[in-house]
């Protein structure tokens, strides 16, 4: 006998009753098909003879795509319940709340096996950048960054980042450049420094600047361009001298194994001016110099090119004087050297004494 057979005719029809009043709840997740393209959306034949309404909004998470690059008619998915149906009104589903619900779950997948994920740039805020991974928007904060500085960064770049916090509760998603070069640093770090000497020469480009010094990336790993040893002249700041993505020939001054640092010098590049000023001035010349900076204390004058020497005010005149009233920067003075010992890279100068 067959299944049919053995069911009541009240029990059929029932079952027929059920099929045309299928009820849905919003946060359901169903199956459909895509059976019609209208101009502000798809119909969806979710079954029972029931057509639902997604909205183009609705399709995808990602801002960059259109909706008909990730939907075709006859395409059968599963979307998500936002709405469901009211009298006359059609049911409305989402393809872009499971999107980004599986999305999350990759993310902390991701975050939990401390993986490298590619982040897409899409804008500058204050204090970092907004990048798009698998649809989401993370923020990744300055101090993240490799070079510290959002500005280092084009919209539309695709950069490396880890996973520091994903918490859809929250929707929040903060990423880490940083880790990335901290963690590849690492593994090409001891490689790096065993091929490397004191005094040797080497190419690198310049990828991060701050206050104190510069960034130079060396086949990998980052070595330290302090600002003492950019120019044997005296300079504001690094970015006076050195441009990010510049590429530069350094010498390496110092290598610290155990740290994994290195320091570098651009100034040693060339000669050392106070080893060319040892037969060019003597104690008791009379000379020319520009002024360079001005202290409580006196003023430093620039006599040759990278060479500095002290002009104390004790050494202007035997009564008291307000240096910086009585001098400004790029004045050009004569004055008398007093002391001179340029192995120690001390040169003393005098006015007073020039007039005695």
């Amino acid at each position: 006998m067959s299944t049919l057979e053995t069911i009541s005719s009240e029990e059929f029809e029932k079952m027929l009753e059920d099929s045309y009043t299928y009820k849905l709840n919003v946060a359901d997740v169903v199956k459909g098909v895509v059976v019609k393209k209208e101009k502000d959306g798809y119909l969806v034949d979710i079954g029972a003879k029931t057509e639902a309404f997604l909205p183009n909004r609705e399709v995808s998470n990602f801002s960059d795509k259109d909706p008909d690059e990730v939907i075709k008619l006859w395409d059968e998915k599963e979307f998500y319940v936002m709405k469901d149906e009211e009298d006359d009104e059609v049911a409305v589903l989402s393809l872009k709340k499971l999107s980004c619900a599986q999305a999350w779950q990759k993310l902390s997948d991701s975050k939990a096996a401390n993986e490298n994920i590619m982040a897409k740039i899409v804008s500058t805020v204050k204090g970092g950048l907004i990048a798009e991974v698998e649809g989401l928007r993370g923020f990744i904060p300055s101090s993240q960054l490799r070079t510290g500085s959002p500005s280092d960064t084009q919209i539309g770049q695709e950069i490396e980042v880890k996973i520091l916090e994903a918490d859809p509760k929250r929707n929040k998603l903060i990423l880490s450049q940083r880790q990335v070069y901290t963690q590849q640093r690492e593994m090409v770090a001891d490689e790096v420094i065993s091929r490397l000497a004191v005094d040797q020469i080497v190419e690198g480009e310049i990828v991060r600047i701050a206050d104190f010094g510069a960034f130079v990336d060396i086949d990998g790993i980052d070595g330290l361009l302090p600002i003492s040893e950019i120019s044997w002249e005296r300079i504001k700041h690094p970015s006076d001298v050195v441009t990010l993505g510049q590429k530069i020939e350094v010498k390496v001054i110092k290598i610290d194994e155990e740290l994994k640092r290195i320091s570098l010098s651009l100034k040693r590049m060339g000669a050392n001016p106070w080893d060319e000023i040892a037969d060019k001035f003597k104690e008791g010349d009379v000379i020319k110099g520009t002024i360079n900076k001005i202290t409580s204390f006196g003023a430093f004058i620039n006599i040759y090119p990278g060479v500095e020497a002290l002009l104390p005010s004790s050494e202007i005149s035997d009564d008291y004087v307000n240096v910086n009233q009585m001098f400004n920067l790029g004045d050009e003075i004569e004055v008398l050297i007093k002391k001179f010992t340029p192995q120690e890279h001390r040169i003393g100068l005098s006015i007073k004494d020039m007039k005695n």
